[in-house]
């Protein structure tokens, strides 16, 4: 339907909505579509009731659908309806009075300092394992989504000062510092390994910092294949993704007394609330230190 269009239209022209974002948003959208064509045949979007509403929530249990996926597609669709109510396309938003599943507070995966540590070891000294660390350092360094990551051009890279220029969410800009050993694993990634591949592939020169073994842009996809094959060498029981490095550079930050603002800013969160989980995570470990270790705990 050309409404559904239109509205990934707005989503990436007016709310400068990531590519991932929108995927999501046309996904839950053409799934809640298959299901009315299921039960009403023919429909537009103005025939919808609350009735169709909760009968698609017990289907969505039905099928044993986590709370959360279900929280998230209702979310979706009740920002579409909003959008056309906007655009005169519907009288009223029948998503509105509609109650989405309550979540558990689900606390962020990290890497303990003695684990991450001895991840960022391991790649070799080769053109792909130097390139390995440089992502890896970079990753802890910055707190960095690997969207950004990928995204990061030599440009927006200042080893002199050490701090890079990331883009973010919504095309938001923000200057993260990097550390000495990011630093250096970068530089020594530009020197003995980007400008060897690309000229061992005669790639076409771009400005993009990673790169894969063609010389091309290095994708999403590729920095979770990258971290997994680490993480076997590790032997970790955790389920590691390259967003646990950014939890992790997020809840060591706090544990060693950064200011949440701070942090807030460093991560390129919008709202307070979104890092705020991360002082859970702390406050428990000092709650399991102290009845571990305390006489009279």
């Amino acid at each position: 339907m050309k409404r559904i269009t239109e509205f990934l239209n707005y989503l990436a022209l007016e709310k400068n909505c990531s590519e991932l974002t929108i995927i999501n948003y046309e996904t839950d959208i053409q799934l809640f579509k298959e299901f009315l064509t299921k039960r009403l045949i023919t429909f537009t979007w103005q025939d919808i009731s609350v009735l169709d509403i909760r009968a698609y929530l017990t289907y969505l249990d039905d099928k044993k659908y986590a709370r959360r996926t279900i929280a998230r597609r209702i979310s979706s669709l009740r920002s579409f309806y909003k959008y056309l109510v906007r655009e005169n396309v519907v009288g009223v938003n029948p998503f509105v009075g509609v109650k989405t599943p309550k979540l558990d507070k689900r606390l962020p995966v990290f890497l303990e300092e003695v684990e991450i540590t001895e991840l960022l070891s391991l790649p070799k000294k080769d053109e792909l394992g130097l390139r390995d660390r440089a992502l890896l350092e970079l990753l802890y360094a910055t707190g960095c989504r690997v969207s950004e990551a990928v995204g990061l051009t030599i440009n927006n890279v200042d080893i002199g000062n050490n701090y890079v220029l990331l883009l973010g969410k919504g095309n938001k800009e923000r200057i993260v510092p990097i550390g000495k050993l990011a630093s250096n694993a970068i530089t020594e990634y530009l020197k003995f390994s980007r400008a060897v591949i690309l000229e061992q592939k005669k790639a076409a020169k771009h400005d993009f910092l990673f790169i894969n073994y063609r010389g091309t842009k290095l994708s999403a996809r590729s920095v979770r294949r990258i971290l997994d094959k680490y993480i076997v060498d590790l032997s970790l029981r955790k389920r590691i993704s390259p967003h646990v490095i950014r939890h992790t550079f997020a809840t060591h930050l706090l544990e060693h007394g950064a200011d949440l603002r701070a942090v807030q800013e460093l991560l390129g969160h919008a709202n307070l609330s979104t890092t705020q989980i991360y002082t859970h995570v702390t406050t428990d470990r000092i709650s399991s230190v102290y009845n571990k270790t305390h006489p009279r705990a």
